[in-house]
């Protein structure tokens, strides 16, 4: 479906709807927003997720600046160990894993993995976004490596240090959702 068609499909919705899907975008909840385009148009419409999404980025992108989005996770040293020390069981690693979305692109997050009990906690989620407002970061670093992975590796890498508990970045230099992840 071309955007000419998605704004027609748009505009034949009732305005409740568009308001609600409008008012979720504008809640930066994205998923509740696909949720809806999803419910409101698969049987009368044969929208999927790929069109959904679609979708819901013709609303984000529609409303821009007014959209209010969800606070930047803290990078600095003093608040990622307040956030460590605050998980259940012992932290014995520090590690980053790559993700994205159609909608937001590629993030890191960066995850705190816990013994007794054996669990991961996350930390921060870093988007590219984030990453350029803090030092060093733009549009690409060192090695090639995207803004948010650089972010995330200089993050956990101190916290790492910090909390004297190894660091793991499977793939760093490429985005990559299903890198190996950390192996006791």
């Amino acid at each position: 479906m071309d955007e000419a068609a998605r704004a027609a499909w748009w505009e034949s919705l009732p305005a409740g709807i568009r308001d609600e899907i409008d008012g979720y975008v504008l809640q930066d909840s994205l998923f509740r927003a696909l949720r809806t385009v999803l419910d409101v148009g698969r049987v009368p419409s044969g929208i999927g997720i790929g069109i959904a999404q679609d979708v819901v980025n013709d609303r984000y992108t529609h409303h821009g600046d007014r959209i209010a989005r969800s606070p930047d996770s803290p990078l600095d040293l003093e608040s990622l160990a307040l956030r460590a020390a605050g998980c259940p069981g012992r932290v014995v690693a520090i590690e980053a894993v790559r993700d994205g979305d159609t909608v937001h692109d590629w993030f890191t997050v960066l995850l705190a993995i816990t013994e007794d009990p054996a669990q991961e906690h996350p930390l921060a989620t870093i988007p590219s976004t984030t990453a350029r407002r803090y030092p060093d970061g733009g549009e690409e670093a060192g090695g090639g490596q995207l803004a948010c992975a650089a972010a995330a590796e200089r993050a956990g890498r101190a916290l790492a240090g910090h909390l004297s508990v190894p660091f793991h970045f499977a793939g760093p230099d490429t985005p990559d959702d299903e890198a190996p992840r950390r192996r006791d």
